[in-house]
């Protein structure tokens, strides 16, 4: 696939594609001069698969989200982080987590519970300066609170253990709890505080610009979903998940979205933490491994067949919310001059736990009593047609869709992009649609170099933006890609070394052949991690 985007860049000359960029510059200046700046939505979900989306292959009815794609773009070949809380703080910082502690390197502490360094504001405060009013609603998992980092209004929802309870909540960075109803969702309620927000900024703010981070937690786990959901996709699994990822892959293969091979199933490939009590609980139809689905007995196939079902309902109702967003930036006149982008934290999770209130095997499936997971399975399923899954760095773990759905911006309908692309570029996007520059310095302190790139120029052409690697380390688990060529590694293990203009499904590793290709990438890899390394020991506490 990058073929294509190299391709493109050849022919124009490296000359000529400055020459490109300058112009694209000065036209985007232009625009900024004439017209309101653009408003921005951020909507990500949690641990959706790269084919989960109608327009990303999937059998699972997302007509909201396809029609942005129909309309807008779709990048091949986007990342994450392979976990939530790496993603999220990456996204709003512009730096890899681990450059500001939100991850660990090898010699430095760093994870889910540690803080960023005083120099790593996000994108809220980076967007004041332009005038831009900034909200949140949903699943935060970053350090600190989302007022104080710079959202003007925000709902932060913690208690991801129970899509039916209105526990844990922080409103405006205080305490709130609202009136539990029969009917209450998560995912209803998390468009709701964003349909809140984005009328009260067209009745009170409309003269400004705004930018609003939408986190749903679906199709994480707890599997929980309103049964008339469920019934929507209760027969639509039966056949197992062989073959709904040889479904899948006809269809990524017929839209152009991939070129490469279907990887084989790591049948010994299961969760990545053991819970072998958890799985006790879970009854006799629950399983650790992505076994053939022939292997089965009646009851699992019955067990495993309803949690796809029960994934497919909550994608399926999250899609149904965005759309009454898109509805309300319709009404307020918004539509036209937002750029909307759509993305998953990481790919779809092997795990299989039981958290927080526990699991009833006598309650119906999906319903507040039970607690489910995905499963190695149709994880394997969704992250089609690559390997791995969630907390790995190999493609399934990191491979997310992008959707960037602009009317006024992007002219494009329906276009597919091919540059890889990560969610350390999100913020240089963002500030170049703003046109405002990160600070130099805060509070006195050097604000260093983050390593994301704006996609403007994808934006308007499919070309590759230029960079020299991109870099992955999680729990052990570690990669480096350079143009075509990725490097990666599992926890403990050798490198793997793959030409992903051929093999994205990482089925060929070259690491015997071709040694000298392997021992400049893992220098690279290595270097990168020191810079790191060395950032986070050096920089002010705060």
């Amino acid at each position: 696939m990058a073929d294509k985007a190299d391709v493109a860049i050849n022919s124009y000359g490296m000359k000529n594609f400055i020459l490109f960029l300058i112009s694209l510059a000065s036209s985007l200046s232009a625009q900024n001069a004439n017209q309101p700046k653009p408003n921005i939505v951020l909507i990500i979900a949690d641990d959706l698969g790269f084919s989960d989306l109608g327009c990303y292959g999937s059998e699972i009815k997302t007509p909201q989200l396809d029609a942005l794609a129909k309309n807008g773009l779709r990048f091949t070949q986007f990342y994450n982080t392979a976990r939530c809380w790496p993603t999220r703080s990456a996204l709003l910082s512009g730096y890899y987590a681990q450059q500001i502690q939100r991850d660990a390197l090898p010699e430095s502490f760093g994870g889910a519970k540690a803080s960023r360094p005083k120099w790593a504001t996000l994108l809220p405060e980076m967007l004041k300066p332009a005038g831009y009013r900034s909200y949140f609603s949903g699943k935060w998992h970053i350090d600190g609170l989302a007022g104080k980092a710079g959202f003007d209004r925000s709902l932060i929802i913690n208690n991801a253990g129970n899509f039916y309870s209105t526990k844990g909540m922080v409103k405006d960075d205080k305490p709130f709890e609202p009136q539990q109803t029969k009917d209450f969702f998560l995912t209803n309620y998390t468009a709701s505080h964003a349909l809140e927000c984005l009328q009260e900024h067209a009745k009170d703010h409309a003269a400004k610009p705004f930018f609003h981070y939408i986190a749903f937690h679906a199709p994480h786990f707890p599997l929980q979903s309103p049964q008339e959901d469920i019934d929507l996709y209760k027969n639509t699994y039966v056949n197992g998940w062989e073959a709904m990822r040889e479904a899948r892959y006809k269809n990524l293969r017929a839209m152009g979205i991939v070129n490469t091979a279907l990887s084989a199933v790591e049948r010994h490939i299961g969760a990545p933490y053991p819970y072998p009590d958890d799985l006790k609980k879970l009854g006799a139809g629950e399983l650790n491994l992505p076994v053939e689905w022939k292997s089965l007995n009646d009851a699992q196939r019955q067990f495993q067949s309803t949690k796809m079902a029960i994934h497919a309902a909550m994608i399926d109702r999250m899609d149904r919310e965005i759309g009454k967003i898109i509805a309300q930036l319709k009404s307020m006149g918004a539509y036209e001059n937002t750029l909307i982008l759509f993305c998953s934290d990481n790919g779809a999770t092997a795990e299989v736990m039981v958290r927080h209130g526990g699991h009833d095997q006598n309650a119906r499936l999906g319903s507040a009593e039970t607690y489910l997971c995905l499963g190695a399975g149709f994880s394997n399923a969704c992250n089609t047609p690559f390997r791995r899954h969630k907390t790995w760095v190999h493609e399934g773990g990191i491979s997310s869709p992008l959707i960037a759905h602009w009317p006024v911006g992007i002219p494009a309908k329906g276009e597919l992009r091919h540059t890889p692309a990560h969610v350390v570029d999100f913020v240089p996007t963002a500030l170049a649609l703003a046109g405002v520059n990160k600070p130099k310095t805060i509070d006195g302190v050097d604000v260093p170099p983050a390593p994301g790139k704006s996609l403007l120029p994808a934006f308007a052409k499919d070309v590759t933006v230029q960079r020299e690697s991109l870099w992955w380390l999680h729990e052990g688990n570690k990669a480096v890609r350079v143009g075509d060529w990725k490097l990666v590694a599992a926890k403990n293990q050798p490198w793997e070394l793959y030409n992903l203009s051929s093999d994205r499904a990482e089925q060929n590793n070259l690491a015997a052949t071709m040694p000298a290709k392997v021992k400049d990438l893992s220098v690279i890899w290595q270097k990168q991690t020191d810079a790191f390394t060395h950032l986070v020991k050096a920089s002010p506490k705060k």
